[in-house]
């Protein structure tokens, strides 16, 4: 398997997923929406699978392999939220995000090969970074949610969909929780010491405890939602330094191994 796969895999799972949201969007048999999205998250992981194969090390070492997961985790987050919750929008809404990475991978590839530093060899790092993913994919989700109840919708939010946005922050910080646990016995294999203050381990501290006022604010004030929601706002800002954010600080440069090419 090569990157010159990606086109056509990428199409074929995309088509899935737009039928997938399409036939849940007319509120058509809820079956249909699941196995069409279900059959583009199997086709578009086929090829992520045999990349890891054919390089003999897990697709995530750039900035354009973490897009492949994300591509990946968000139909799969707008799955489960579909089939829990039945928001017909959601799966729509993974669709259009998906087809934004993955058009950026189109567009712009970047270089890839089996190069893999001995740091990243081991065993410790896939987990951690495809347990990353998915929480960045629910609190992507979450976030998404919290725009349209601040500007979108007209009135107040109800208690479904507070309950709803709640629920993709507990999943999605839970998630990163276990990502850090993973990062740090990959750390503690690789450099010897859990946690060292790198520029990605500061802000990610700094990301898990603004998730942690949100959800503090949101059991003790239940009523002021607004005012939780810009504080989810923030949170998400810190998400966005932590993933891609330290690519560009000065402090980072040559001394973060959490860094890719932005070049």
């Amino acid at each position: 398997m090569s990157w010159d796969y990606f086109l056509w895999f990428a199409f074929v799972a995309m088509g899935c997923w737009l039928a997938g949201a399409v036939v849940a969007w007319r509120q058509k048999s809820p079956w249909v929406s699941l196995v069409l999205t279900g059959s583009g998250l199997v086709v578009f992981f086929a090829f992520i699978l045999g990349l890891w194969i054919s390089w003999e090390r897990p697709p995530m070492r750039t900035m354009g392999e973490t897009r492949l997961w994300y591509s990946f985790f968000l139909p799969l987050v707008g799955l489960i939220t579909y089939v829990r919750w039945k928001y017909k929008w959601i799966l729509m809404f993974s669709f259009i995000l998906a087809c934004v990475f993955i058009c950026i991978n189109l567009f712009k590839p970047e270089i890839h090969n089996k190069t893999l530093m001995p740091a990243l060899q081991s065993p410790w790092f896939a987990p951690h970074v495809i347990v990353y993913m998915f929480a960045y994919a629910m609190l992507g989700a979450a976030v998404v949610m919290a725009v349209y109840l601040l500007w979108i919708k007209r009135g107040e939010a109800d208690c479904r969909e507070m309950e709803l946005t709640d629920n993709l922050v507990y999943v999605g910080l839970a998630f990163m929780t276990l990502g850090m646990l993973f990062g740090a016995l990959w750390a503690k294999e690789a450099w010897g010491h859990y946690w060292s203050w790198d520029p990605k381990e500061t802000w990610a501290a700094a990301t898990w405890l603004a998730y942690l006022v949100y959800i503090h604010f949101r059991r003790h004030h239940p009523v002021f939602y607004r005012r939780a929601l810009v504080v989810m706002l923030v949170s998400f800002v810190l998400l966005q330094m932590c993933w891609y954010g330290i690519n560009y600080l000065p402090a980072a440069q040559g001394v973060s191994v959490h860094t890719y090419n932005v070049g």
